[in-house]
């Protein structure tokens, strides 16, 4: 689990934070622990430098992707996400995408993410479920999902936000259709 804000133990240093899942297991001596933390910290981008920082000297972006190897420390199959964009700027938020992206593609992880931020959405979901008036209305690919008349969905997907992120992505489709 990918916690919004990163849910980093303030009192931990990077590598403490990133061990502590291994650490509960009591399985693995510290040797193994220190290979296994130093290479998700790796597979995030995160430089051994940093492993002894306290949360509190880390960037947003930095937070997030340590928050992400811990995430990843007991090689999960299924990962979620909670708005994983959210607090970043546009350049980290974008380099965020592309790192999910590789680790689903490289780990084979099922991912589902909760996201308001359409360019992650759409960059990243397969297929799309939409919570409404307490309820799932939908669950579809994309196209399904923005064809649904629902008034909410009509909105999200079909504002100007919405529209300009749809159109990013058939653009990018078509131009990678005619290579």
């Amino acid at each position: 689990m990918l916690f919004q804000e990163g849910a980093l133990f303030s009192a931990l240093t990077v590598y403490d934070n990133v061990a502590l899942p291994l650490r509960e297991l009591r399985a693995l001596d510290e040797g193994l622990i220190h290979d296994l933390v130093m290479m998700k910290l790796d597979m995030v981008g995160i430089e051994p430098r940093h492993a002894s920082k306290m949360p509190a000297e880390l960037s947003g972006g930095m937070i997030k992707r340590i928050a992400l190897a811990r995430a990843l420390a007991l090689e999960p199959e299924l990962l979620f996400l909670d708005e994983p964009t959210a607090g970043l700027d546009p350049d980290r938020s974008e380099s965020f995408v592309t790192l999910i992206k590789e680790l689903h593609r490289e780990l084979k992880l099922t991912v589902v993410m909760v996201t308001h931020d359409l360019d992650t959405l759409v960059a990243l979901s397969d297929r799309v479920a939409v919570l409404c008036d307490q309820r799932l209305e939908i669950v579809g690919t994309l196209d399904e999902v923005v064809a649904n008349p629902h008034p909410f969905i009509c909105n999200f997907f079909m504002g100007e936000r919405g529209r300009r992120a749809l159109e990013a992505v058939r653009a990018v489709k078509a131009i990678v259709s005619m290579t």
